[in-house]
C-alpha cells in the first residue's frame, strides 16, 4: 500500500514547536557550515526564532557577504530592465507590423475590385486615380520592353546581313554554270561560249550507241 505524502503544517503545541525548532536550527547550521568547508562555498545564514532571537552563521564575513548578495540583485535588476525594456518594444512593432498588414490587404482588395461596398466617393476615386497611374507606369514599361527587342532584332538583322555578305563573296570567287536569265547579261562573245559549252552538254541522241554520231553545230 503506497501512502501519500504527509501534509507539512505548524505543530500547533508551543514546546513542541521550540523543540523541533532548537533541533532543525542545529542542523541547519550544522549543514552551512559543511556546505562552506566541503565546497568553499561563501555562505551566510540568518535565523529570527519565534520570539525574535537571532542565530546567524557566515563562512567569512556577514557583511560583506550581504553586500555582495545587495549588489547581485542590483546587477541582475539592471539587467532585466533592457530586455523587459526591448521585449516591450518588439510587441508593439509587431502590434503595428500586424496593423500595417492588415491594411494592406484590405488595399490589395480593394485594388482587385472586392469589398467596396463600404467605401465612400472619395475613396473610390482615390482607388480609380491608383489604378490609372498603375495602367499608364505598366504601359510605359511594355512599351520599353517593345523597344529593346526591337533593337535587338536589328542588331541580330545586321549580323545577319553581313554574315550573307560573307556567304555571297565566298560563294561569288568560285566559277559557276550560267543560267538562261544570265546569259543575256554576259558580252556577246561570252554568250555564244556559254552557247556553244550548253549544246553540246545538254544535246540529247537517240539510238543505239553505235550509231550515234557527233553533231557539230552550224558555224555562223
Amino acid at each position: 500500500m503506497v501512502r501519500g505524502k504527509t501534509q507539512m503544517r505548524r505543530i500547533e503545541n508551543a514546546t513542541s514547536r521550540q523543540v523541533t525548532f532548537s533541533k532543525r536550527r542545529n542542523g541547519l547550521l550544522k549543514k552551512a557550515f559543511e556546505l562552506s568547508v566541503l565546497c568553499d562555498a561563501e555562505v551566510a545564514l540568518i535565523v529570527f526564532s519565534p520570539r525574535g532571537k537571532l542565530y546567524e552563521f557566515a563562512s567569512s564575513s556577514m557583511q560583506e557577504t550581504i553586500e555582495r548578495y545587495r549588489r547581485h540583485v542590483k546587477e541582475n535588476n539592471t539587467n532585466k530592465q533592457p530586455v523587459e525594456q526591448n521585449m516591450l518594444q518588439l510587441k508593439e512593432e509587431a502590434a503595428s507590423m500586424i496593423k500595417k498588414i492588415e491594411h494592406l490587404e484590405v488595399s490589395k482588395r480593394k485594388l482587385l475590385g472586392e469589398c467596396l461596398g463600404s467605401c465612400t466617393i472619395e475613396e473610390l476615386q482615390q482607388i480609380e486615380h491608383q489604378l490609372e497611374r498603375s495602367v499608364s507606369t505598366i504601359r510605359a514599361r511594355k512599351n520599353q520592353v517593345f523597344k529593346e527587342q526591337i533593337e535587338l532584332l536589328k542588331q541580330k538583322e545586321k549580323l545577319l546581313a553581313a554574315e550573307n555578305t560573307r556567304l555571297s563573296d565566298e560563294c561569288g570567287a568560285q566559277s559557276w554554270p550560267v543560267s538562261w536569265e544570265q546569259r543575256d547579261d554576259l558580252p556577246r562573245e561570252e554568250q555564244r561560249e556559254s552557247s556553244s559549252i550548253s549544246d553540246v552538254e545538254t544535246e540529247l541522241f537517240i539510238g543505239p550507241p553505235e550509231t550515234r554520231t557527233k553533231r557539230i553545230p552550224p558555224r555562223n
